[in-house]
């Protein structure tokens, strides 16, 4: 302990956040100390007051009380008080301050000052800090960035085109997979790495009203990305205060109306910078040469003054030639300024398509085949030839790769569209059609007698529309709205005991039932608890988020979870049910594509099992013209079915004025299925010919499962696991087992930090294994993706935990007393997240090791075999080694900075370096094929020239930050 004098000022080792105190007042063997900053005062006793004393050194900066600053040149002392001399940083005066004046609201947060004033933390903590740069560094120059977290299953044509498209500047692509492909966990694969690389950082999602919960779910449970639902309420609220709503939210979901039926919503829209737009169901938006909707120009003005765009649809452009030509007239008017040029255009491919499914065959090529190869210019065949026709197998489809992919990058039209098609992707289940035939009770009968009535007029004006149908197709609603509030429906609705009696013949099984209502849910899970004790769970609209996830959990429970899942329509959402293969659909929907979105919810890649469609309806009823409409007309329920859609717009008419009849008769309804027949099969044909091979091979990919393999190994590596519960033990997050791989992680009143990243009041229940968190849907999938880790990242680096300790190293080959010093620098620059300067000089830690001579044993001495041999030491011993040997770690500091700059500049060297090799070769790959495949957008080349360029100039200004210090002390003692 230093002697004591009025005037010094020293802090308090256990409240340093009293500030810096004053010595007032000396009496015997007692002190007084004063703290300005909190008013407080303190008596100590002098041989075991907790206090470190606050002196600095040469080269240190000094704050005064008045607020200016000074660096110290020279340190005198006069009875006991220390004087600090030096040049004022404000106008370059010599000058001097006294320790009394300094400020007292001072804080030392350098790992120097805080070592050299007691406040020195734990070697675990120091450990902690210097993996979160090591491990930062490490993900950051990850290729995978933004892929490998997502919370999917690794299907191998989603990974291809989400790289491919995910890792293009400002992607303008159009998403086309047919149904239950993933088209919108492509898009969010895309949107999490655009985000998560700095390349977005505003996104807007359009779609219809019915689909906002979906995708709000989609990218919250699957990408962690909160997104904001906009609806004209919402946007009124910014009415008063004149202020453009849409520029409140980063990421926004709106339905496609909201702006499509407002110029000035649209207007509000435009004004605001969007990197992304995302259209879903884009094939709503109507274009033709003559005829233009409000939908299509709305998007089409978005399109302009967004940088990226993308366009979901299931639908074949065979259904819709010129609208298929709008939408890729949407990602790229120059590219696609005239229908015409593009049918004439397209005709000529028809030589390179044969070319390619010869190459996808096991046919060998011809003479006159590999002479067209060779013609084309963006294939090299002449060290190929041979290959094209090898009896080796592995020889012979390594060649045949190369050739396509040059025909790919020439002539497919791959970098704007993407469709993967069942046929192509296999692993999807056999559908069981499982039709029940049931009476229609006198109660519904009278119900819908009572609807048709009430809509007579409409009726006999042929104005039956889809709202006057719609509730006979849920008598159990019209039956509670007119006959009986007395006798609920369950009562007297037969579904109910075919239900139960279903549920309890397959004990072992999962049931999940779609319903069109919220009450009819609610209602079914009462009727079958009260009436049959069997146990369900309910999901709808009503609930929140996180209700709807126990809902969810409780189902997927294999061995204390319910049997049945009942839920409104909105179960038709992207949930994941699969591990169910019985589905029930107690009542039918109209719309083909919403019935193939409730099949969807278990007829998804990844479903083990043929699936029970199981299909309740009511004989000579609505439900049952439209189940046999559905079913022998389109064929909806045994196989998917894109042309549904389009034949139920056209038969829409006469099938809803036929469903609106008091008497079902099949004679009315055999010609409209025979012609839907005729029509899907007509349809199907055109797809058919229509297909365009080099498109679905480029959709598929060849780098699929490697990438699938890559993100397997990051997902077995456990440095997460360890890092992330080191993180929760050090900063005091509580962890207990749930079993399953899962672990419940909730705050305690003994953080270190008040908020813990992502971790609300409620705590939450993870998983760092893919498979138990895509089991359950309460358990989130920690990844390096994930922003709980990115956030303890930032926690870490930013905060000064961990910035300083000491440590005892006994090793008898150094003399004892003597020292090390540890040191830790970061290489960071200052470069815009969108230039993604992480690729190539992310904050790099630099550690460096010196001896008391001032050698650098960095290389010889690696950091892991350092911390082996050490032990920790009390805050008060510490402290005093520490002050000890200050002046000579003071010293070690400033020789260690030059080694640390040194470092810096060769980092910055390999930087620029790798930046010139892989943007360089990118460009000019590029640009090559713009010559020959018009599908390379300008922009493109302009912002990677640009990109490289900037970065370039922002890395050659990255500086070295000093971070964190370990006064490493030999001691023979045990």
């Amino acid at each position: 302990m230093s002697e004591f004098a009025l005037g010094q000022r020293w802090i308090s080792d256990s409240e340093s956040d009293l500030g810096l105190g004053t010595i007032v007042a000396m009496n015997g063997r007692r002190i007084s100390m004063l703290f300005p900053a909190t008013g407080e005062q303190r008596e100590y006793v002098m041989d075991s007051a907790p206090l470190t004393r606050v002196s600095f050194n040469p080269g240190d900066k000094v704050e005064s009380a008045e607020g200016w600053s000074l660096t110290v040149a020279q340190v005198v002392t006069e009875d006991g008080v220390n004087i600090y001399l030096g040049q004022r940083d404000d106008n370059s005066e010599v000058a001097q301050l006294i320790e009394t004046r300094l400020n007292h609201h001072l804080k030392f947060n350098k790992p120097q000052d805080r070592l050299f004033t007691g406040q020195i933390d734990r070697n675990d903590w120091y450990s902690l800090r210097y993996d979160s740069l090591r491990l930062q560094h490490k993900y950051q120059t990850h290729p995978l960035v933004g892929l490998a977290g997502a919370r999917t299953s690794l299907i191998p044509h989603q990974l291809h085109i989400a790289k491919e498209a995910g890792q293009r500047i400002a992607p303008r692509v159009l998403l086309s997979d047919e149904v239950g492909l993933g088209k919108t966990i492509e898009a969010g694969m895309i949107i999490h790495q655009q985000i998560l690389t700095g390349r977005s950082s505003r996104v807007l999602i359009l779609l219809p009203e019915s689909l906002q919960y979906q995708w709000l779910v989609e990218m919250l449970r699957r990408f962690n990305l909160k997104f904001a639902i906009f609806d004209e309420e919402r946007c009124a609220e910014y009415q008063a205060d004149d202020e453009n709503p849409f520029e409140t939210e980063q990421l926004i979901i709106a339905p496609m109306a909201l702006l499509s039926e407002s110029e000035s919503r649209l207007s509000q829209a435009l004004t605001a910078h969007w990197d992304l737009v995302v259209v879903d169901e884009a094939h709503h938006l109507k274009w033709s040469q003559d005829e233009v909707s409000d939908q299509y120009a709305a998007v089409e003005k978005l399109a302009s003054v967004s940088a990226g765009l993308l366009l979901l649809t299931a639908t074949p452009d065979q259904l819709g030639h010129e609208s298929h030509f709008a939408r890729l007239r949407l990602l790229d008017p120059d590219r696609f300024h005239s229908y015409q040029a593009f049918v004439d255009e397209e005709s000529g491919y028809q030589a390179i398509a044969d070319l390619a499914k010869t190459l996808v065959s096991e046919e060998d090529l011809t003479a006159q085949e590999i002479e067209q190869l060779g013609q084309i210019q963006s294939i090299n065949i002449d060290d190929n030839a041979a290959q094209l026709n090898n009896k080796e197998p592995e020889i012979r489809q390594i060649a045949r790769q190369k050739c396509l992919k040059g025909l790919i990058d020439q002539h497919g039209t791959g970098r704007v569209l993407f469709r993967n098609t069942r046929a192509s992707v296999k692993g999807f289940p056999k559908r069981c059609v499982l039709p029940v035939k049931l009476d229609l009770p006198q109660e519904y009968k009278a119900a819908c007698d009572w609807w048709l009535n009430r809509n007579a007029d409409a009726i006999s004006q042929n104005q039956v529309d889809e709202k006057l149908v719609a509730p006979l197709l849920t008598p159990e609603f019209l039956y509670e709205s007119a006959i009986n509030d007395e006798i609920e429906w369950w009562r007297v609705d037969p579904r109910v005991d075919w239900l139960s009696e279903q549920v309890k013949e397959n004990k072992t099984d999962k049931f999940l039932i779609i319903c069109a209502r919220a009450s009819t849910a609610l209602t079914l899970e009462q009727a079958i608890r009260v009436k049959h004790g069997i146990n369900a769970s309910v999901f709808h609209e009503g609930m929140s988020i996180v209700e709807r996830d126990r809902a969810a959990a409780w189902f997927a429970d294999q061995d204390e979870g319910c049997q049945l899942l009942i839920c409104s329509e909105i179960g038709s959402e992207g949930r994941n049910f699969q591990f169910a293969r019985h589905l029930v659909l107690f009542d039918l929907p109209l719309n083909p594509d919403l019935l193939e979105q409730r099949i969807g919810r278990l007829d998804r890649i990844g479903q083990k099992n043929d699936i029970q469609i199981h299909l309740p309806y009511f004989e000579g009823s609505a439900s049952e013209t439209i189940f046999k409409w559905q079913h022998y007309g389109i064929n909806a329920y045994a196989q998917t079915c894109p042309a549904g859609i389009h034949v139920y717009e056209q038969q829409k008419e006469f099938l809803l004025s036929i469903l609106g009849q008091n008497n079902h008769n099949d004679d009315d309804l055999a010609p409209l299925i025979e012609k839907a027949k005729v029509q899907v099969e007509t349809l199907n044909q055109q797809m058919e010919q229509g297909r365009d091979i080099l498109l679905e091979i480029n959709s598929k990919g060849f780098d699929g499962e490697a990438i699938a393999e890559q993100i397997e190994k990051i997902d077995d590596d456990t440095e997460l696991v360890a890092f992330m519960l080191q993180v929760f033990d050090v900063y005091g997050v509580s962890q207990d087992d749930k079993g399953d791989r899962c672990l419940a992680v909730n705050p305690t009143d003994h953080m270190l930090e008040p908020h813990f990243p992502e971790l609300g009041d409620g705590g939450m229940t993870v998983s760092f294994e893919r498979d138990a968190a895509l089991a359950r849907e309460d358990v989130r999938f920690i990844s390096w993706d994930h922003p709980m880790v990115q956030g303890c990242f930032e926690m870490i680096n930013a905060g000064e935990i961990g910035n300083n300790t000491v440590s005892l190293l006994n090793n008898k080959a150094l003399p004892e007393g003597t020292y090390l010093v540890e040191l830790i620098y970061v290489v960071e620059t200052s470069a815009p997240k969108q230039l993604q300067p992480g690729r190539f000089l992310p904050p790099t830690p630099v550690r460096i090791l010196l001896d008391k001579a001032g050698n650098n044993l960095a290389a010889n001495v690696s950091f892991d075999n350092l911390n082996k041999q050490l032990k920790p030491v009390g805050r008060q011993v510490g402290s005093q080694l520490a002050t000890a040997l200050q002046v000579q770690v003071h010293e070690l500091i400033v020789k260690a900075q030059s080694i640390a700059e040194s470092a810096c500049g060769e980092l910055i060297e390999q930087a620029v370096e790798s930046i010139k090799q892989n943007l360089g070769d990118e460009y000019q790959r590029l640009e090559s094929l713009q010559k020959v495949n018009p599908n390379i957008r300008a922009i493109e080349l302009e912002s990677l020239a640009q990109q490289q360029s900037e970065l370039v100039e922002h890395i050659q200004q990255a500086r070295v930050k000093f971070d964190a210090l370990r006064l490493v002390v030999v001691s023979h003692q045990a």
